[in-house]
């Protein structure tokens, strides 16, 4: 099956995104549509509070679904400014549209330079085989 993997985005191994604005220092995460197609029927999700300081690389939360927990990694340092309250609600919907409505977290970024060994779409789908 072949997803789309936008090419404004960057891309981690962990199967996450991320959307730079640039100007603002904003970097909004979600996860792959590969990744929600490998998970399957998602049934709870677990995001970080508002406010809440993440280090690159480092656990913000968690996707559950009937087939495995996954731990979600943030692409970088920085404070949480807000996170998806409506998948909170309803996670199976994350699969809906993962690039738009299905965002997780929106962090201010301390270092935006930090994305720069994040992948690029061509790069990613790769990985994952297309």
């Amino acid at each position: 099956m072949a997803f789309d993997y936008p090419e404004t985005l960057k891309y981690l191994d962990s199967h996450e995104y991320a959307r730079t604005d640039e100007d603002e220092g904003i970097v909004t995460v979600g996860i792959t549509a590969f990744a929600i197609d490998q998970l399957g029927d998602i049934v709870f999700l677990e995001l970080p509070e508002v406010g809440d300081s993440l280090e690159k690389g480092e656990k913000f939360g968690t996707v559950e679904s009937v087939k495995a927990v996954e731990e979600l990694k943030s692409p970088v340092s920085g404070e949480v400014l807000e996170r998806n309250e409506a998948l909170v609600e309803a996670p199976e919907q994350i699969g809906d549209d993962p690039y738009g409505d299905g965002w997780l977290v929106k962090i201010k970024a301390s270092d935006l330079e930090e994305l720069d060994d994040a992948l690029t779409a061509d790069e990613y789908k790769d990985q994952v085989g297309g």
